[in-house]
């Protein structure tokens, strides 16, 4: 999620309707299932994950706030909500008991389990519930997730400020063990919504005790989820203990470690000696792990792409735009720079995120659905672009940079972007590197700055499985993740974009899934048209993992859910 969107998982763990199963027994290639391994389970001594995250700290370990994958990943085994999604794709009650929904389709209704505690062994309540959903809406938070919730009603005028809280009136607790959720016109994607992490249950006693560094006395007691923190270092990383209370299954593991630090390679290298259970792939070492019996592929719901800044010249040009786009040698990229771990894609919304929305024939720019590129058409439209803009040559170009965060991976993908620009184009463009968190901060104040990124690479998984979570959340007009300005520019597409973004607010609302699909599809490929984006691949989620690793069930995304947690163990 997301999130923008540099990150690898979703999200994010919310998962769709025709997963593929894989997890931890034999090799699997994308497409295909397997079970995970199976055995006796290890002494409790010896029930020990470790998992490295390849990440100098977590973004941000706060449900509210979480959009990146190396936070949602650790959030998960700590937190849960009303409802999840598990592996298999299939909703699940975790602390409601059920749902109904009100003939009107307004207003849902969640009785709760017996007996919820947080991991002290206070209670959880409804009360509870209702204060961590309007924490995550509140203007005050500053998330950038609350829009998944933008159908709850009087959303708008909460932030706006019209508003000062949501709670006794569309977030209602009529007693302690019912929850009540009032939308203002009928959504269809929004109990899928719900099983998003910004919607995870957080301990109000810490929040008020410590502010925002609430999540450094995690040890305190502020688990929902499976798993409560032991230990937590900004340097070196988090331990995790079961929650006695989850209301889920209880976990096998005994322990689990989220270790900080470290590049692909010292990781991959660390997993070979046993120091770790989980490992990702680095690109150099891909051939070698396929051939390996713990090497594990599942196509990610996720893509990755280029975006530029419609408020920033050059790219306020749609002629310019394209031809950036179309210099690009996307098969060539997947090629020499991923060792074909991916696949390349002229769409946004990734293969298999969504049953019945069937965008395969999504057209690139020039109108094909070529991914090597068209390198005649795109310097016949920087010609065209650099007359419109009174540019007389590249020569005289505004300076371009090309934004990207501190790994090795995106950085190697960057360099070959820029070699492609140049030789394609004669441009000549800046790669301006920074440490994640300085990149997610310019990344949030590029909206309607012009001086803000001009271009930059980014990844979005699915966080639960509808269109609206991947076009309406990045189109919409003043949505968090619309830092490329679609729609709040002066182009001279301008008024083309806010149509789609009409046309959005209609599909979001539609009852007619195949109506609301086909406005979906429609408004992607305009975006695509317009060059919004430049999506650039789908990739493989390929790892290592353990063969002593039980109950691992992995298809799409990272990591399990949480209540797939507590079937994880370490095998005798």
């Amino acid at each position: 999620m997301r999130k923008q969107l540099v990150t690898g998982i979703i999200p994010i763990l919310l998962l769709l309707f025709s997963l593929l199963l894989a997890a931890c027994g034999g090799s699997s290639t994308p497409g295909t299932s397997s079970t995970s391994n199976q055995g006796q389970p290890a002494p409790a001594n010896k029930q020990v994950f470790r998992w490295p995250t390849g990440n100098a700290d977590f973004t941000t370990l706060d449900p509210g706030l979480a959009q990146y994958a190396n936070s949602i990943i650790v959030i998960n085994t700590l937190f849960t909500g009303l409802v999840e999604l598990n592996t298999t794709g299939e909703m699940i009650h975790v602390l409601a008991a059920s749902h109904q929904i009100s003939p009107d389709g307004l207003t849902y209704t969640f009785p709760l389990r017996d007996g919820l505690k947080f991991s002290d062994g206070s209670p959880l309540t409804a009360d509870d519930i209702v204060y961590s959903i309007n924490r995550t809406l509140d203007p005050a938070t500053k998330s950038e997730v609350s829009y998944y919730f933008s159908a709850i009603k009087d959303y708008d005028k909460f932030q706006s400020g019209k508003v000062k809280t949501l709670i006794g009136t569309s977030l209602l607790a009529p007693d302690p063990k019912t929850v009540k959720i009032i939308l203002g016109q009928p959504t269809g994607y929004f109990l899928a919504a719900l099983t998003f992490s910004s919607s995870y249950v957080v301990n109000r006693k810490l929040i008020e005790k410590y502010g925002d560094k609430w999540t450094d006395h995690m040890a305190e007691g502020g688990s929902s989820g499976p798993f409560q923190v032991q230990t937590y270092s900004h340097s070196q990383g988090i331990t995790e203990v079961p929650n006695p209370n989850y209301a889920g299954d209880k976990p096998k593991l005994q322990k689990l470690e989220f270790l900080i630090g470290g590049d692909q390679d010292v990781e991959y290298k660390s997993y070979l000696s046993g120091q770790f259970e989980y490992a990702h792939i680095p690109p150099i070492n891909y051939q070698e792990a396929r051939a390996r019996k713990d090497f594990q592929s599942a196509l990610q719901l996720r893509t990755w792409f280029i975006t530029f800044n419609y408020l920033t010249p050059p790219f306020d040009n749609i002629n310019i735009r394209k031809a950036f786009a179309l210099a690009i040698n996307k098969e060539l990229l997947n090629k020499s720079v991923l060792r074909n771990a991916a696949h390349p894609v002229n769409r946004f919304v990734p293969s298999g995120a969504i049953e019945g929305y069937n965008n395969e024939n999504i057209k690139g720019p020039d109108g094909t659905t070529n991914l090597t590129g068209n390198p005649d058409l795109a310097k016949q439209l920087l010609a065209q672009g650099l007359k419109e803009k009174g540019y007389k040559s590249v020569a005289d170009l505004p300076p371009i940079t090309y934004t990207d965060r501190n790994q090795k991976q995106t950085n190697d993908i960057a360099t070959f972007i820029i070699q492609q620009w140049k030789d394609v184009l004669g441009v000549n463009v800046k790669l301006n590197v920074l440490e994640i968190g300085k990149f997610n901060e310019e990344l949030s104040n590029s909206r309607n700055n012009p001086k803000g990124l001009q271009v930059w690479y980014a990844g979005w998984g699915q966080d639960y499985p509808d269109p609206q979570d991947w076009l309406s959340v990045f189109l919409g007009k003043g949505v968090d993740q619309n830092a490329y300005n679609y729609g709040q520019n002066n182009s001279s597409v301008a008024a083309e974009q806010q149509a789609v973004q009409k046309q959005l607010l209609q599909a979001d609302v539609l009852v007619d899934q195949k109506k609301r699909y086909d406005l979906y599809l429609d408004a992607e490929q305009k975006a695509i048209n317009d060059v919004t984006w430049v999506p650039l691949y789908q990739p493989n989620l390929d790892r290592l993992i353990s063969p002593k690793v039980g109950g691992f069930h992995v298809a799409h995304y990272e990591a399990p859910s949480p209540v797939e947690w507590a079937r994880v163990y370490i095998i005798q």
